[in-house]
């Protein structure tokens, strides 16, 4: 059993940057990929960016891509994603994920389904 928290959010303005963090516990954390996902009000949980197990690759989601930075650090148990140039559309519950490595694969990295465990969630909202 993973369990994981995310921490962070908050209520921004246009062009602001936000570090996310979300620690985990329960199993040895650097025998998962973990990722990033993000609900709106009304739609479906996106994808926004994965880190393999090994930290050997990173795949982020197209409206992200040159914005966000996902990193982890295996010793403290904790997964982070760096976010700027905040844009309102980037307003939505932001949840982490973590998902055994044999699940996982650039291709899976974007599906709910590669993700076994799953944060509560932390709010981002960015004001224009």
């Amino acid at each position: 059993q993973v369990q994981l928290l995310e921490s962070g959010g908050g209520l921004l303005q246009v062009g602001d940057s936000l570090r996310l963090s979300c620690v985990g516990s329960g199993r040895a954390f650097d025998n998962w990929a973990m990722a990033w996902f993000r609900q709106a009000p009304g739609n479906e949980r996106d994808f926004v960016a994965a880190i393999s197990y090994n930290r050997g690759g990173t795949w982020y989601g197209d409206s992200v891509k040159g914005r966000f930075t996902i990193s982890r650090d295996d010793a403290k148990n904790t997964l982070y994603l760096q976010m700027n140039s905040l844009k309102p559309e980037d307003t939505a519950v932001y949840f982490c994920a973590a998902g055994p490595a044999w699940k996982f694969s650039g291709l899976r990295s974007k599906s709910p389904k590669t993700y076994d465990y799953w944060g509560q969630g932390t709010q981002v909202t960015v004001s224009s």
